[in-house]
Protein backbone atom coordinates (compact mmCIF):
# COMPACT_ATOMS: atom_id res chain seq x y z
CA UNK A 1 0.00 0.00 0.00
CA UNK A 2 1.22 3.49 -0.52
CA UNK A 3 1.66 5.49 2.42
CA UNK A 4 -0.08 8.83 3.08
CA UNK A 5 -3.30 7.95 0.45
CA UNK A 6 -5.58 5.74 2.83
CA UNK A 7 -7.78 6.63 5.21
CA UNK A 8 -6.65 5.38 9.39
CA UNK A 9 -7.94 2.59 10.29
CA UNK A 10 -8.94 2.46 13.90
CA UNK A 11 -11.25 0.89 16.19
CA UNK A 12 -15.00 2.76 16.16
CA UNK A 13 -18.22 2.17 18.14
CA UNK A 14 -21.46 1.90 16.13
CA UNK A 15 -24.34 2.66 17.91
CA UNK A 16 -28.13 2.06 17.90
CA UNK A 17 -30.00 4.74 19.39
CA UNK A 18 -33.55 2.97 18.97
CA UNK A 19 -32.85 -0.70 19.52
CA UNK A 20 -30.08 0.04 22.38
CA UNK A 21 -27.65 -1.97 20.11
CA UNK A 22 -24.00 -0.99 20.14
CA UNK A 23 -20.98 -2.40 19.25
CA UNK A 24 -17.13 -1.64 18.77
CA UNK A 25 -15.36 -2.85 15.32
CA UNK A 26 -12.69 -1.31 13.28
CA UNK A 27 -13.31 0.95 10.35
CA UNK A 28 -12.26 3.79 8.85
CA UNK A 29 -15.47 6.06 9.29
CA UNK A 30 -14.54 8.93 11.26
CA UNK A 31 -16.98 10.73 14.01
CA UNK A 32 -16.41 14.58 16.50
CA UNK A 33 -18.70 12.75 18.88
CA UNK A 34 -17.08 9.92 21.43
CA UNK A 35 -18.70 7.07 24.06
CA UNK A 36 -16.66 5.49 26.56
CA UNK A 37 -16.68 1.48 25.82
CA UNK A 38 -16.66 -0.96 28.37
CA UNK A 39 -13.05 -1.27 28.55
CA UNK A 40 -12.94 2.51 29.86
CA UNK A 41 -11.02 3.62 26.85
CA UNK A 42 -13.34 6.26 25.01
CA UNK A 43 -13.91 5.44 21.28
CA UNK A 44 -15.83 7.79 17.93
CA UNK A 45 -19.04 6.81 17.70
CA UNK A 46 -20.87 6.57 14.95
CA UNK A 47 -25.15 6.90 15.28
CA UNK A 48 -27.37 4.53 13.15
CA UNK A 49 -30.71 4.91 12.12
CA UNK A 50 -31.78 1.18 11.70
CA UNK A 51 -29.44 -2.33 12.90
CA UNK A 52 -30.49 -5.80 13.75
CA UNK A 53 -31.64 -4.94 16.88
CA UNK A 54 -34.09 -2.26 15.18
CA UNK A 55 -35.47 -3.71 11.68
CA UNK A 56 -38.86 -5.16 11.92
CA UNK A 57 -37.55 -8.39 10.18
CA UNK A 58 -34.82 -9.07 13.03
CA UNK A 59 -37.31 -8.10 15.56
CA UNK A 60 -40.78 -10.01 14.62
CA UNK A 61 -43.02 -6.86 14.04
CA UNK A 62 -42.78 -6.97 10.09
CA UNK A 63 -45.86 -6.01 8.24
CA UNK A 64 -47.67 -8.43 5.40
CA UNK A 65 -47.99 -6.07 2.58
CA UNK A 66 -51.42 -6.42 0.49
CA UNK A 67 -50.10 -6.82 -2.57
CA UNK A 68 -52.99 -8.53 -4.60
CA UNK A 69 -55.13 -5.46 -3.07
CA UNK A 70 -52.35 -2.86 -4.65
CA UNK A 71 -52.44 -4.61 -8.19
CA UNK A 72 -56.57 -3.87 -8.08
CA UNK A 73 -55.75 -0.36 -7.61
CA UNK A 74 -53.38 0.17 -9.97
CA UNK A 75 -55.53 -1.45 -12.69
CA UNK A 76 -58.58 1.03 -11.33
CA UNK A 77 -56.70 3.77 -11.67
CA UNK A 78 -55.20 3.32 -15.16
CA UNK A 79 -58.43 1.74 -16.97
CA UNK A 80 -56.63 -1.66 -17.52
CA UNK A 81 -58.70 -4.28 -17.58
CA UNK A 82 -57.66 -7.92 -16.47
CA UNK A 83 -57.24 -10.30 -18.86
CA UNK A 84 -58.43 -13.75 -17.76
Amino acid sequence: MKSGIHPEYRPVVFRDKVGGLAFLTRSTATSSHTAEWEDGRSYPVIDVEISSASHPFYTGNARVMDTAGRVERFQRRYGLASKN
